[in-house]
């Protein structure tokens, strides 16, 4: 089964109560998004990897980068993440990309 961009399907990897995914919503390692809430204006992310604790039910989106030069890795929450075609466009706030997935179009 292919995702996104012609990539595999990568099955994810449970650690006790953490089940951690390479691809989440159309999204897979790499993936330029675009974090709301945060105190840095310039900054800029990639997608690592969904992370979902299957006890709780709670979910977090692992993101690398920061300001320029910055490779930080920062956990956020889903509804923070939206896609890189959402920036610079005033007035117009699309959903998050866990309202709304960004499925690949065969």
């Amino acid at each position: 089964m292919a995702g996104a961009k012609g990539r595999r399907a990568v099955p994810p990897v449970q650690t006790g109560h953490l089940r951690r995914s390479k691809q989440w919503n159309g999204l897979g390692p790499g993936d330029p998004v675009v974090i709301t809430g945060t105190r840095l204006r310039s900054a800029t992310w990639a997608f690592v990897a969904h992370v979902a604790n299957t006890e709780t039910g709670d979910e977090s989106i692992e993101v690398v980068g920061g300001r320029p030069g910055d490779r930080k890795i920062r956990s956020f929450r889903p509804e923070q993440v939206f896609p890189p075609s959402s920036r610079g466009r005033p007035g117009f706030r699309p959903p998050s990309l866990a309202d709304a997935p960004q499925l690949p179009l065969h």
